[in-house]
């Protein structure tokens, strides 16, 4: 019989995942979004259940039958959802990056006895496995990371096309970033300390501080770390203005006896901006650089990530890269026994290298190629 596996939320990612999962499981895909899941259902046969996700026993509900849950909510939904599937005692790969600090819910996951992998996708999530796998064989002394994901096309004014919820995009322009220093942790808003970076199949990208190293800044005792996001030069500009502005601001506001929260009109505003068009393509660029001490010589390892939006299957590169990531997480523990009561940040998934290589293995069959170099 064929395992089953429970998928909550059907946007641009989750759609990618349920298709992809379906080639192999029996798969049921759950949202609000009836044209989501008419879509599924009738070009993928798969099963569907229209469901109000924000609701927790609508979750206990449909992941009942489940063997395994895949959640791609949007982040201000995350964390309760991943705490109701832990209560139903279901294991769970997630990819909502919900804002809240996950750790809380390590206890809760061991008590159930499940397993609970958190923000498996491109990054973070492969950056993490990738990191994960270089410390259990060197002294990691730093590790850097650059990503983001972009039009093919630059049109004004954004230059911006966005797969997620426009909140969780917002969220990444406001959300103190941190990075480790020296063994300290600092904390500076994000959109600082901009850089210009070159990439051999793109030109010239900006890259500036965002907070992806999330687990990172607990679970791994290094030196230096730090994430930053990559657009395209000038964007940057544009973005604090709407920030100092107001204009991503949570506080509600008086119009006309309404109360309106700045960043949910902005999101309104923008999104159908943002949204990918039918002609629209897009690319995946990401960066990581590993350095430190291996077999007592200085290592550095490179690994550079570009993908593009694949024509044959109509699926954007970042639904690809960040969707990928989380199937072959659940293809891991569902055929392959991964198991680990807890919460798991995926930089413990690069721990054992026959897990490691079984993830990257199942990204290349898709197309999805991390190309790696050794700087000596």
């Amino acid at each position: 019989m064929k395992k089953r596996i429970v998928v909550l939320g059907v946007g641009l990612v989750g759609k990618a995942m349920a298709i992809d999962l379906s080639k192999k499981f029996d798969v049921m895909a759950v949202d609000i979004n009836k044209p989501a899941l008419g879509e599924l259902s009738a070009n993928h046969g798969i099963a569907t259940i229209y469901a109000d996700l924000s609701k927790p026993e609508a979750i206990s509900n449909v992941v009942s039958n489940s063997d395994i849950v895949v959640g791609a909510l949007p982040g201000f939904m995350g964390y309760r959802s991943v705490e109701q599937v832990i209560s139903a005692g279901k294991n769970m790969v997630d990819i909502s990056f919900f804002p809240e600090d996950p750790f809380p819910l390590d206890e809760l996951a061991q008590r159930a006895g499940v397993t609970v992998v958190m923000d498996c996708g491109v990054a973070p999530g492969m950056s993490n496995i990738i990191l994960g796998y270089h410390n259990q064989r060197m002294k990691v002394e730093s590790y850097r990371c650059l990503v983001g994901g972009l039009p093919v096309k630059r049109e004004w004014p954004w230059e911006y096309k966005a797969v997620f919820s426009p909140h969780d995009v917002i969220e990444i322009y406001t959300r103190p970033a941190r990075y480790v220093e020296n063994n300290q942790l600092v904390v500076r808003e994000a959109l600082s300390d901009a850089e210009l970076v070159e990439f051999e199949s793109i030109g010239t990208l900006e890259a500036w501080n965002s907070d992806g190293l999330r687990s990172l800044a607990k679970t791994m005792k290094i030196p230096n770390m730090i994430e930053k996001t990559l657009r395209y030069p000038g964007c940057i500009e544009y973005l604090r203005v709407l920030r100092a502005g107001g204009f991503f601001s949570t506080k509600e506001v008086d119009v006309k006896g309404q109360k309106v929260r700045p960043i949910d009109l902005t999101a309104r505003l923008m999104f159908p901006q943002w949204q990918m068009q039918p002609d629209d393509e897009d690319f995946t660029a990401m960066r990581i650089i590993i350095a430190g001490q291996e077999n007592g010589q200085d290592q550095e390892y490179v690994y550079d990530l570009y993908d593009k939006f694949d024509r044959t299957s109509n699926t954007s590169s970042m639904s690809r890269t960040t969707g990928y990531t989380c199937t072959a997480v659940v293809n891991l523990m569902l055929e392959q026994g991964y198991h680990r009561d807890g919460l798991v940040p995926p930089e413990y998934l690069g721990e054992q290298e026959a897990d490691f290589k079984f993830v990257l293995d199942y990204l290349v069959e898709r197309g999805v190629v991390y190309r790696k170099r050794l700087n000596q």
